[in-house]
């Protein structure tokens, strides 16, 4: 089983349920059951690049997700997006990712 985390920015706030939560219930359920999938170990539909993934859904405007690893169990969700807006969501995706990883740094430099 693999874990999944919304990566939450400084003040709390989540860019992936921002997101999420704009979808319409279909849209929603096809990525909540992409979601699950990647849970259970089923990576197949996340393709991985410069230190992040796409779960690619073929379905409707062909959403994303946008996540990186952290370890073997935790995923961190940055976001999505339809493949209209995928070159601008990857931009944002690894931004998030950039400033996840730096906190972290952070973080534990501190410990």
């Amino acid at each position: 089983m693999i874990r999944l985390e919304e990566y939450l920015r400084e003040g709390g706030s989540s860019p992936y349920r921002k997101w999420f939560d704009g979808l319409n219930a279909a849209a929603a359920a096809k990525v909540a059951t992409a979601k699950v999938r990647v849970s259970l170990g089923n990576t197949s539909s996340v393709k991985w690049f410069e230190g992040i993934g796409e779960i690619r859904i073929d379905w409707g405007l062909g959403y994303r997700v946008y996540l990186a690893k952290d370890d073997d169990a935790l995923i961190v969700l940055f976001g999505g997006g339809t493949k209209a807006t995928q070159k601008a969501d990857i931009v944002k995706a690894k931004r998030l990712h950039a400033e996840y990883k730096a906190r972290k740094h952070a973080a534990a430099r501190r410990q």
